[in-house]
């Protein structure tokens, strides 16, 4: 009786690593031209905006710490090769994101030239970071990760640092 047990529970073993597994789903996608190889520091130019204050520096500091792991250096003031910028949301949650195009300098700000909006819906649990290449005004990498933040304060942390584990782990993209 107790073999059977022990094999039942050895049998269900697989299943459940695998509804673990997949209970976090991460996506990245990059531009494939980007002179990633060329990059060698980054700055914020958005603090992350999460649902709680207190996950904003916890996020920094895992973006912060996979992105130095791979030889990049954070700068504070002055010019950077890439711009981070970070979101997340523990209920479903819209955000308009405009480009202003035809201004010199970096592209989110009042001007003339063109406007280009999007709305983007992000579903419960969503963390994104985005990196942007200043001079070329343009996006180079989003990471995307679901189910990864919730309403529990004390399951956040450990599932936020995995994520972004996951998000950088084959970075920078070769």
């Amino acid at each position: 009786m107790r073999r059977s047990w022990i094999g039942c529970g050895l049998s269900l073993l697989p299943l459940i690593i695998a509804i673990n597994a997949s209970a976090q789903k991460v996506v990245v996608d990059y531009d494939h031209k980007a002179p990633f190889s060329d990059y060698r520091t980054y700055k914020w130019i958005r603090p992350p905006r999460m649902p709680d204050p207190l996950m904003d520096q916890r996020v920094m500091d895992a973006v912060n710490a996979q992105l130095v792991a791979k030889g990049w250096h954070l700068v504070t003031e002055g010019p950077a090769d890439v711009g981070v910028a970070a979101h997340g949301a523990t209920h479903q949650a819209r955000t308009l994101q405009r480009f202003y195009s035809g201004y010199p300098g970096w592209g989110w700000r009042w001007g003339p030239g063109v406007v280009t909006t999007s709305v983007e819906t992000y579903p419960v649990g969503t963390l994104v970071v985005d990196l942007f290449d200043v001079r070329g005004h343009r996006i180079v990498w989003r990471g995307v990760s679901k189910d990864t933040l919730s309403d529990k304060p004390e399951k956040n942390t450990k599932k936020l640092n995995k994520a972004i584990e996951k998000m950088f782990k084959n970075f920078p993209p070769k």
